[in-house]
């Protein structure tokens, strides 16, 4: 029930990921909404009741308690009880995290949960996982580096990369650099046994230097919305320019495989929602703006999560 084109868009996107994924889903909200835009017949898709859902504007915690039945509340309830094996949302990112703690609780060893989301980078085929993205706005140094220990679990046991590259997001390369929060931080990578090889800046994210970049959810989510945004204007530019002229459109033609290619390269659709990393099941956290396509993308990243036993591999690293 939750994102800015709930319900319609989030049930096409999970009959898109039914028939091409063949998961089983349990749409969670108003039984008499979600039916609407189902399908008749639709195989693999169960409604499960819920009453009401925690609008954007309200405060997470409180609207928890006030709402025990509320669409995120069930839906974690299903993974706790064992009849689901991840949640998807697109809804508030406050509540889904609040409502993924009191009911699924924290991995051990972890204070914060952090939302890792996966970014293009000029290398094809070689994304880099950013966190925090959302989930923690004031953090303290201990708190990257635990966002730090899991991005570089995270990279290991689910992108295969053996040796990830991990970076600090700053604003300058030496170790003096940034406010109190990032000099305290590197220090802190820098001593520990985790892969640290700098400080990254903002036009390092994408270059493909770093496998794992991590930050404050505050400077994360709005890196990760401005990076949306540069491949939202560079699509449509290529979409109004290209086509310019006889020349244009006889170019186009013969390059529509290519272009379909860069789309599938720039879109962050194309990526899926974030994974809640630190908590003890598994949750995706979709974007509020997420539309079939993002959604599909979004349950495909919980089914490879579940079937990369990514939760059981992280609680045995962690403990390790």
């Amino acid at each position: 029930m939750g994102g800015d084109h709930a319900p319609k868009e989030i049930v096409a996107g999970a009959v898109l990921a039914t028939d091409r994924l063949g998961v089983e889903i349990l749409l969670v909200g108003d039984e008499q909404q979600l039916q609407q835009y189902l399908p008749p017949k639709t195989k693999g898709i169960t409604i499960v009741a819920a009453e009401g859902q925690i609008g954007m504007e309200e405060e997470p915690l409180e609207a928890l308690r006030k709402k025990p039945k509320a669409s995120i509340n069930v839906a974690m309830d299903l993974v706790k009880q064992g009849e689901a094996q991840a949640v998807v949302s697109a809804g508030h990112t406050g509540a889904a995290m609040a409502a993924a703690l009191l009911r699924l609780g924290r991995l051990k060893g972890v204070d914060r949960p952090a939302i890792g989301a996966l970014l293009p980078t000029m290398i094809p085929h070689k994304p880099v996982l950013l966190l925090d993205v959302g989930a923690n706005v004031d953090c303290r140094p201990k708190f990257l580096c635990q966002f730090a220990t899991m991005g570089v679990l995270f990279s290991r046991l689910a992108l295969g990369v053996p040796e990830p590259k991990l970076g600090l997001l700053n604003i300058g390369e030496e170790a003096v650099k940034g406010n109190d929060l990032a000099v305290q931080v590197h220090q802190l990578l820098r001593e520990s046994d985790l892969p640290f090889v700098g400080n990254a800046e903002g036009r390092d994210v994408m270059s493909g230097k770093f496998d794992v970049i991590v930050c404050d959810g505050f400077v994360g989510n709005v890196l990760l919305k401005f990076a949306e945004g540069v491949g939202l204007v560079a699509m449509q530019i290529l979409k109004e320019e290209l086509p310019r002229g006889w020349h244009g459109q006889l170019g186009c033609a013969f390059l529509k495989p290519n272009l379909a290619r860069v789309k599938e390269r720039m879109d962050y659709d194309e990526y899926g929602g974030g994974l809640l990393l630190g908590v003890a099941g598994i949750c995706v956290i979709g974007h509020g703006s997420s539309k079939a396509t993002g959604l599909y993308h979004s349950v495909r990243v919980a089914r490879d999560a579940v079937q990369n036993r990514l939760l059981e591999q992280l609680k045995e690293a962690l403990d390790r």
